[in-house]
C-alpha cells in the first residue's frame, strides 16, 4: 500500500477573528505554530493513524463595514513542518484591532475557508477548518459595497449552507466525508444555527467579548486527530 493510500492528508484553515478582543487566541496561535505538526502527530498516532501531509492556511478577519481598509488578511496553504517558519511569520504579523460593533464578518471568512483549494490526491483526506471568535456574525452582505468585500460570496445563510452541502442542489464545495468544523464561539447566532444544523460540526462555546481565553491549542488538535 502506498503512503497516499495509508496515511492521511489533512489540509487545516485556521479562520480567526482578529478584532480588538481576541489578541489572546492569535497569541495562542502563534506560540503553537512551530510545534502544531508534531503535536498533530502524536495526537494521530496514539490513535493509531499516520499524517502523510499537513496544510495549514489562515483566514483572519475583522468587519467588511467597520475596516474596510483591512477587513481580511488570506494566506495560502503551508506544507508543515516543511513551511512552518512562513507559516510562523504571517500569523505574528497578525494584529488584534478594529472590529467597531460585536458582529464581525465571520460568515464571509468561512465562506472563504469553505473555498479553499483543499487537496485531492491522497484517498484518506481530511478537511477541517477551525473558526475562532468571541463575537456574533453579521447577516452575510454587510459591508459588500466596500471596495476590499470579495468577490463569490453567498447572498444568504441558505447559499452558504449549500456551499458545505447542506439543504437541495448539488453546491457543495467540500467532500462530504472529509469535511470537519470546529467553532470556538459564544452561544449566539448564527453559530448555534450552524451547529445545530450543519453536518459534521462541533462547536465549543464561549464568552462573548473574552477573546477567547479558556481555549488551548491542545483541545483543538485532540478534537481534530479524535476527528480524522
Amino acid at each position: 500500500m502506498s503512503e497516499s493510500e495509508s496515511a492521511y492528508a489533512v489540509d487545516i484553515v485556521l479562520c480567526i477573528d482578529v478584532t480588538g478582543s481576541m489578541s489572546p487566541v492569535i497569541d495562542t496561535v502563534k506560540k503553537g505554530a512551530l510545534s502544531f505538526h508534531k503535536r498533530l502527530v502524536d495526537a494521530m498516532a496514539a490513535r493509531e493513524k499516520a499524517v502523510g501531509q499537513l496544510r495549514i492556511r489562515v483566514v483572519a478577519y475583522r468587519d467588511f463595514e467597520a475596516d474596510p481598509g483591512n477587513p481580511v488578511e488570506l494566506s495560502k496553504f503551508w506544507r508543515i513542518p516543511q513551511e512552518a517558519k512562513q507559516f510562523e511569520r504571517f500569523v505574528k504579523g497578525l494584529r488584534a484591532d478594529g472590529g467597531g460593533d460585536l458582529p464581525e464578518s465571520g460568515l464571509e471568512a468561512l465562506a472563504l475557508a469553505i473555498k479553499s483549494p483543499w487537496e485531492r490526491e491522497y484517498e484518506r483526506r481530511r478537511h477541517v477548518i477551525v473558526l475562532f471568535t468571541d463575537a456574533s456574525a453579521h447577516e452575510l452582505g454587510v459591508g459588500s459595497t466596500r471596495m476590499r468585500y470579495p468577490r463569490g460570496m453567498p447572498k444568504d445563510m441558505d447559499e452558504l449552507a449549500a456551499m458545505w452541502g447542506r439543504g437541495r442542489g448539488n453546491s457543495a464545495v467540500m467532500d462530504s466525508g472529509a469535511k470537519r468544523l470546529l467553532i470556538f464561539a459564544p452561544d449566539l447566532q448564527p453559530w448555534t444555527a450552524i451547529a445545530d444544523s450543519w453536518s459534521n460540526t462541533l462547536h465549543s462555546a464561549s464568552n462573548a467579548g473574552t477573546g477567547l481565553r479558556d481555549v488551548d491549542l491542545d483541545e483543538v488538535i485532540g478534537t481534530i486527530a479524535g476527528s480524522v
